[in-house]
């Protein structure tokens, strides 16, 4: 039996618990209950089931407005909008407002801004294909309905206006593509280009800030700039929306009205803008350890990186609202689209619907940026100041969704530390690895009104001559997505045209008359006489690649000079015989040794097998150029304290006990002919105070020799609106106070505590004092420069100047007479509203700095702008008052500045009327300086003198070559 029930079980199986064998009861029980609880169930799903089909039946409350989800809905086709330029052919532009008359410009030179039908893209890249050509310009409709030879007055609406150009040159509107003009009130009040509440602001808008009324909107139209990206500022990681107008406000302007809204340039808005920034401005701006940030690069990069996937998940989200309403309709969504204005913006830039322009200097800047782009796929359109973009092309190329363009300055650089590794070669070397130079005025960093200067350097520097002008032209249209609408002379364009009185990149090329929408802009332009001349023909050699470098034993014999071109008193004295074109120049030793046909001179120096022999085309001799006025010499690196010698204010200083060599800023001067430097205690030149330094920018340091050629040149003081202090709150304090300081210098009695027998440190140092120098400028043996720029306070000097000679009078003995103060006026932007009473004062000298003054300050605020917007500027003025013409010089405002002295020279002549010659426009920067100061009466060599320097073409020509800089004898020649 055992073993039978033992059989039953199988291994594997479960043996029955001890007590269902026991209690088989207890198991019966448990069934019956499972059964009733599962019939339950039964029933209270059936209940259930029977409620919920009653409830599907009725209509669910709405609880949502179904004509904001409609709305919603329709939104969703704005956000899939894919922009495209606007293109293809109008009966009329939208901007034209009716009434405006046509108008035929006859007898043009015109630049169409594309090369010939059919050349290849290679061809046009290398400048094939690109001329001037002679046409009829037509405008009607606010269009360029016809752009040909030939056309008949006949077949135009009987009310064409004519327009005569006489065979001058017309391009498109210059477009100026980084610009803040209008969001800073006029004389520097007020700004509001920057919103500084936050780092990352891209929803604020450049076009609440801009003012209609600004008047630099004429300064600036009135050097052809007929279009401008108006970028709110850079002190902001992502600064926010910028805006496209055309630079035509109001009835005058041919406008119906004074209005933002009126001027965009693109009435269907079909791109929109913004404006980001790398590096230093948002350190600087936002960097506040343990409170605000970013303090660095790297929080820098979180910034972006964090906005950019705030605006990532907010597409997203609106993305998946728009796919769900494609599906089950809008009207059964159960919430509204997701739509924020903080992050609006910034996700239109991530759809592709926003053009964007970032301000970047440095290599890492320029490929984290790159790096953003990849990430988060947005296209960059162009880094804009982008100093080392030179240095990186490929970089650049890996941008997301095409090779942006770098937006440049020609030669402003080395003013800061991200400024400071750059290149006036920076456009050509870009444009030979395929990328686009643009040039912008950042105005007011640069007067926007002359941007098309910075396009004439660049092609000085090297840059093709069409590509020059098709970055402030064409270029720039097609980064704003206008490509098919501006920048260009042909028909179906918008009718903005620009007719200059010379080559547009020709020295102080300026409009004849101006036309936005075809509306002429101004009723009665001032046109300056000038000589007729031919489009330049672009001179291949500017592009070729050279260095600095020193002629041994300074021998060297250039052929080729212009005998007629030889502008040096010494070198035009030692012409031997009749002049003779071309001719030589024999240098031996970095002295002329011969100057003209040297025919045996020249053989000798050829078989002495010690010369080294440069052959030039139209050579020509300037003398070097002087920089007056800077911090050149005292100031490397403006925005870094530690690289200059600081303000004078605290003390009485003279700038040979701060001079700094061995830096860009001098070696580069050095290279644009600036051999020698007059500077002043300062940290820029306009705050100038204590006594000047005469130096050799070439020299290695203080104590090489001629490296000094005069420890004092005069006393400076600055009567600008910086010169105010906590001490002297007011200009009439300042000026008050040099009043006493002069007329206590005027007394005839000794300083008590110098005399024969003291000799300790202390009374030693007496020569050095700010009483000792006032001492030397009223017994006339230093100049005194004071800077200023008001009329009015210029007349208050001449005052305090006719005070102090009075009382000098008083006290002189009556055997004698009283020496007069060689007072010299430097800045000078309002003296043309007092030109007469200048030319009958007895000033040593007035130095304009800035030659082209633009109201950035209050008291520059009556400067004149110059042709065609007024007649004349400071210069032309002062002149025909009869100020002496060798008592006027030019100056360096910034230290940049002073590499451009010889252009700077070249404009004055240029625009003079016939008031100047070339060698008396080449004084300006030279002699004339060491004339108003006194220095070869003082026994002080004059540098012009004694430097000078070799050029191919004419020194005041925008294609002339620096060839070699003859200097301390010695010889510098460019290979």
């Amino acid at each position: 039996m055992a073993e039978m029930e033992k059989a039953q079980f199988l291994p594997g199986d479960h043996l029955p618990t001890y007590s269902d064998a026991v209690r088989p009861w207890t198991h019966r029980r448990r069934h019956r209950r499972a059964i009733r609880l599962l019939s339950g169930a039964i029933l209270l799903y059936f209940v259930y089931s029977v409620f919920k089909i009653a409830s599907n039946t009725a209509k669910k409350p709405q609880l949502l407005s179904l004509d904001r989800l409609q709305q919603d809905y329709t939104q969703c086709s704005a956000l899939r909008r894919i922009p495209s330029d606007p293109s293809g052919p109008r009966d009329y532009n939208k901007r034209w407002v009716n009434g405006t008359k046509p108008i035929l410009i006859r007898n043009a030179t015109v630049w169409v801004g594309d090369p010939e039908d059919g050349t290849s893209q290679d061809d046009a890249r290398a400048g094939k294909g690109w001329s001037w050509i002679s046409a009829d310009v037509f405008l009607d409709h606010g269009l360029i309905k016809q752009a040909s030879s030939g056309i008949y007055v006949k077949d135009l609406p009987h009310d064409t206006e004519i327009f005569e150009a006489e065979g001058r040159q017309l391009t498109s509107g210059i477009v100026d593509m980084h610009s803040h003009a209008g969001l800073g009130s006029f004389a520097n009040l007020d700004d509001d280009t920057n919103e500084l509440s936050a780092d990352i602001t891209p929803y604020v808008r450049s076009i609440d800030g801009f003012n209609p009324l600004a008047p630099e909107v004429q300064w600036i139209k009135s050097g052809g700039v007929t279009t401008s990206l108006l970028l709110p500022g850079s002190g902001n990681n992502i600064g926010g929306q910028a805006y496209v107008v055309k630079l035509a406000t109001g009835k005058s302007n041919g406008r119906t009205e004074i209005s933002q809204a009126d001027m965009l340039a693109d009435p269907d808005s079909n791109w929109r803008y913004m404006k980001m920034a790398c590096g230093e401005n948002a350190k600087r701006v936002y960097g506040r350890f343990g409170k605000q940030g970013p303090t660095s690069r790297l929080g820098e990069a979180w910034e972006f990186r964090h906005a950019f996937e705030q605006a990532k998940a907010y597409v997203e989200s609106q993305n998946d609202w728009c796919k769900a309403a494609d599906t089950i309709g809008a009207e059964n969504m159960d919430h509204y689209l997701s739509q924020d204005l903080k992050w609006e913006a910034l996700g239109a830039v991530l759809r592709g619907q926003v053009r964007v322009n970032t301000h970047c200097y440095t290599v890492p800047d320029l490929e984290d940026f790159v790096r953003y782009t990849n990430e988060f796929k947005f296209r960059l359109y162009a880094f804009h100041h982008a100093h080392q973009t030179f240095l990186v092309p490929e970089v650049l190329k890996r941008t997301y969704g095409g090779t942006p363009a770098a937006a440049l300055f020609a030669d402003n650089m080395y003013y800061k530390v991200e400024a400071y590794t750059a290149s006036e070669q920076a456009g050509k070397i870009l444009y030979a690895n395929g990328i686009t130079p643009t040039y912008v005025s950042d105005n007011p960093v640069l007067n926007a009104q002359h941007v098309l200067f910075e396009a004439a350097k660049a092609y000085r520097f090297g840059l093709p001559y069409h590509a020059a002008l098709s970055g402030v032209t064409s270029a720039p249209a097609e980064l704003l997505g206008l490509g098919e609408r501006v920048g260009k002379v042909k028909a179906g364009f918008d009718a903005d045209i620009v007719v200059w009185d010379s080559d547009p990149l020709s020295v102080g090329a300026a409009p004849i008359q101006v036309w936005i929408d075809g509306a002429p802009q101004f009723s009665d332009p001032v046109l300056l006489e000038k000589p007729s001349s031919l489009p330049i023909e672009p001179e291949a050699t500017l592009s070729v690649d050279r260095k600095l470098g020193h002629a041994a034993n300074g021998n060297v014999i250039f052929t080729g000079v212009d005998t007629d071109r030889i502008f040096t008193e010494r070198q035009a004295a030692s012409l031997q015989g009749e002049h003779s074109t071309p001719g030589t120049v024999i240098i031996t030793k970095g002295a002329v040794e011969c100057a003209g046909s040297c025919i045996a001179e020249l053989e000798i120096a050829k078989t002495s097998q010690k010369y080294q022999v440069i052959a030039l085309q139209n050579g020509s001799i300037s003398p070097a150029f002087i920089a007056f006025g800077s911090g050149l010499g005292l100031s490397e690196i403006d925005a870094e304290g530690d690289t200059h010698d600081g303000k004078p204010w605290n003390s009485w200083t003279r700038a040979l006990d701060g001079l700094l060599f061995g830096g860009k800023q001098l070696a580069a001067a050095f290279e644009h002919g600036v051999t020698r430097a007059i500077t002043a205690p300062s940290t820029g030149g306009i705050d100038a105070r204590g006594v000047s330094v005469g130096f050799s920018t070439s020299a290695e340091h203080a104590l090489a020799k001629g490296a000094i050629w005069a420890d004092e040149i005069a006393v400076h003081y600055s009567l600008t609106l910086n010169s105010k202090t906590d001490k002297t709150p007011s200009i009439s304090a300042v000026l008050a106070e040099l009043r006493k300081k002069l007329l206590d210098a005027t007394s005839t009695k000794e300083n008590s505590s110098i005399t024969a027998e003291h000799s300790t440190a202390k009374d030693a140092n007496y020569e050095f004092t700010e009483e000792a120098s006032l001492k030397k400028v009223v017994a006339g043996s230093l100049p005194l420069v004071i800077t200023v720029h008001s009329a009015d306070t210029v007349a208050s000097i001449l005052r305090l100047k006719a005070d102090v000679e009075s009382a000098m009078s008083e006290s002189y003995p009556l055997s004698g007479t009283a020496p007069k103060i060689r007072l010299v006026i430097h800045g000078c932007a309002e003296c043309h509203l007092v030109a007469s009473s200048l030319a009958d004062s007895s000033l040593a000298g007035i130095v304009l700095a800035p030659l082209l003054p633009y109201s950035q300050s209050w008291d520059q605020r009556r400067s004149l702008t110059g042709a065609p917007l007024t007649n004349l500027t400071n210069l032309e003025h002062l002149i025909d008052a009869g100020f002496p013409k060798g008592k006027l010089a030019i100056g360096a405002e910034e230290t940049w500045q002073s590499r451009e002295m010889g252009l700077l020279a070249s404009w004055a002549y240029t625009n003079s009327e016939g008031r100047l010659t070339e060698k008396e426009a080449l004084a300006l920067v030279g002699d004339n300086l060491v004339e108003m100061l006194g220095l070869g009466d003082r026994g002080v060599d004059g540098p012009a003198q004694e430097d000078w320097l070799i050029w191919e073409g004419s020194p005041l020509a925008i294609d002339g070559r620096l060839k070699a800089i003859v200097h301390s004898g010695s010889v510098s020649v460019f290979q």
